[in-house]
């Protein structure tokens, strides 16, 4: 399959999997024990439909959103992801490269393999750094303090990853970071060369937001132990507050999933949170993103800027969204297995692809700006 025949999320991960390594396939690919709550992030949209209206003039089509202070080109941002460069040499440079192109917010992970100092030349768009909670407070200082001096513009901390979810797909094949295959996933990676020269013929695999604590294979930590020895699953609210304070900008939970937690939010000054069960990656049988939204933008939308992501394939998954009230989507699996097919130009397509479905869909709903997207636009299917 070539990138100019790719024309949805599905395309390019049949695309991806055809280039990956099925051990790395998975790693993306996957999520929790069965799985539930990953098919269920994509089956919540299909419960929802469009209530279209018609004769609006809809000639010209604003789709920008402000978020976080943050001004984006289209109501998508990619979320930060770990390990990118694992997907393909280019990793988080083509994100940012290909978000700044587009007008939109990207993220870096403190997993990410291209430092934040890198990504922010690259791209002078909003940056997001994505950051975990750890036992050291005098680390997670360290990490805010460096994220300032590179210009990011918001924190989001990541708050339903206190330990590692149960990915058993990884297991089957033996993945981690550093590789530690059993026989089947050597056997996986033997049959797809190609990944192998390219991985090994570009720069040495590298955390940088973590290179003195963790690595690809020196010997300092695997990051399943780098989950169960650095991060600290006893991370309170109060914890958290002192973390806004200190850090006094645009600062953001990622992983919120109730009514209380998102007041609580509110309550100790952060000024974003995203509604978010982690692609189904963490606790299986979770409720999903979009199920829900509607419940916690009527609780505190008015005093917080309210995002989701999980399942978003299509633009009128994102549609559906912005009507429930989020002020934003993000992006995960559908721009990773882009860039794992083709790098940049792969992340340029699926952003172009999702711009274009989105635009179409706010001229089919009659609506030439975000802010005219609505409930009484929706009905859910009993």
């Amino acid at each position: 399959m070539r990138l100019r025949n790719c024309h949805n999320f599905h395309d390019f991960r049949s695309m991806a999997k055809q280039r990956l390594p099925r051990p790395i396939f998975n790693y993306i690919d996957g999520a929790a024990e069965d799985e539930v709550t990953y098919r269920r992030n994509r089956a919540a949209f299909d419960d929802c439909d469009l209530v279209p209206n018609v004769l609006r003039g809809v000639s010209n089509v604003d789709m920008s959103v402000t978020v976080m202070g943050q001004k984006l080109a289209m109501p998508v941002y990619c979320s930060p992801t770990a390990l990118q460069r694992l997907f393909h040499h280019q990793g988080e440079r083509a994100v940012a490269a290909a978000a700044a192109k587009h007008g939109t917010m990207f993220g870096v992970s403190s997993l990410g393999t291209v430092s934040l100092e890198e990504t922010r030349q690259i791209s002078n768009g909003p940056q997001v750094y994505q950051f975990y909670f750890h036992k050291d407070r005098g680390l997670n200082r360290e990490m805010m303090a460096r994220a300032k001096q590179a210009g990011v513009e918001v924190m989001m901390l990541t708050v339903d990853s206190i330990t590692g979810g149960n990915r058993e797909r990884d297991k089957r094949t033996g993945f981690a970071i550093p590789f530690k295959l059993n026989l089947a996933g050597i056997a996986q990676f033997a049959i797809k060369p190609s990944w192998a020269i390219n991985y090994y013929t570009h720069e040495q695999f590298r955390l940088p937001q973590l290179d003195s604590h963790v690595d690809m294979g020196g010997g300092v930590m695997s990051i399943s132990r780098y989950f169960t020895e650095m991060l600290d699953p006893s991370m309170s609210w109060d914890d958290v507050a002192e973390m806004v304070q200190h850090w006094s900008g645009q600062f953001c939970l990622k992983g919120i999933m109730s009514v209380e937690d998102a007041r609580r939010a509110v309550e100790i000054g952060c000024t974003g949170i995203v509604l978010s069960n982690h692609g189904g990656r963490q606790l299986d049988g979770s409720r999903t993103a979009f199920d829900q939204l509607a419940e916690i933008v009527d609780a505190v939308g008015d005093r917080i800027d309210v995002m989701m992501d999980g399942g978003v394939q299509r633009g009128t998954h994102v549609l559906k969204a912005l009507s429930l009230g989020a002020k934003a989507v993000g992006l995960g699996r559908y721009y990773l297995f882009p860039l794992a097919a083709a790098g940049q130009a792969g992340v340029e397509r699926s952003l172009e692809l999702m711009h274009i479905e989105i635009e179409r869909g706010m001229k089919l709903m009659g609506c030439t700006s975000v802010s005219e997207l609505k409930r009484r636009n929706l009905r859910f299917r009993q």
